[in-house]
């Protein structure tokens, strides 16, 4: 029986695995510039992020936007990744300065003195997101769809050319992602269908020193070299 990989071992694992996720992905122009990210981490992560034991928030039959359920919501912040490796791992590749200039090189954020802000999504049935742009203190925006339930493909993030023109809509398959740069037209949400099972994300972004919630950050006093 081999030893569990250290913590080292799954960061550099994670990183070749993002390194080379976006070496194969290719800009699609409309109706913002986006790409779609597949096999983005190592085989096998996914399972482990699927059976993190935080709870599903009880929407209280509301929905629209997240910040509407702002106690609820978990990320990988310092004591979670004091408690999950595969939580470290992540968060530690992404602070990377490899990463991070990967990422500059492949879409043209600028990400110096950014931030590392990995959130936990846990979407149920009867949620759902009114289109909006990530515009402000986000330079980043990562996807990554975690799917280990079956019929969940029509779940992927729904992209529009205007808040009220809804555009395209990525499959909601495991261990790929939908990337882009925020900007003034990058209109997204999801609309309003039904959530079978679980839908569970990892919402990365890269944010500005301005971004006031420190708690959530990976790395609260330090940003990432890119």
């Amino acid at each position: 029986m081999s030893a569990p990989a250290t913590r080292l071992e799954l960061t550099d694992a994670v990183k070749a695995s993002l390194v080379a996720a976006f070496a194969r992905a290719t800009p699609k122009p409309s109706p913002f510039r986006h790409w779609l990210l597949d096999d983005v981490f190592p085989e096998g992560m996914t399972r482990d992020l699927c059976r993190l034991p935080f709870p599903c928030a009880d929407l209280h039959g509301v929905s629209g936007k997240r910040e509407l359920h702002n106690d609820q919501r978990r990320y990988f912040d310092a004591d979670n990744n004091a408690r999950f490796p595969v939580c470290t791992a992540v968060a530690d590749a992404f602070q990377s300065g490899e990463v991070a200039q990967t990422i500059e090189a492949a879409t043209g954020a600028d990400l110096s003195g950014a931030y590392v802000r990995l959130e936990y999504a846990q979407d149920i049935d009867g949620f759902w997101l009114e289109p909006h742009t990530d515009l402000g203190v986000k330079r980043f925006t990562m996807l990554i769809y975690l799917s280990d339930s079956p019929g969940q493909d029509d779940l992927g993030t729904d992209i529009f050319s205007d808040p009220q023109t809804w555009a395209a809509r990525p499959p909601f398959m495991d261990n790929t992602a939908l990337v882009f740069v925020p900007g003034s037209n990058t209109w997204h949400g999801l609309t309003r269908r039904p959530i079978g099972g679980v839908r569970r994300s990892i919402i990365m972004n890269y944010v500005t020193d301005d971004w006031r919630a420190r708690e959530q950050l990976a790395y609260p006093t330090t940003p990432v070299r890119a």
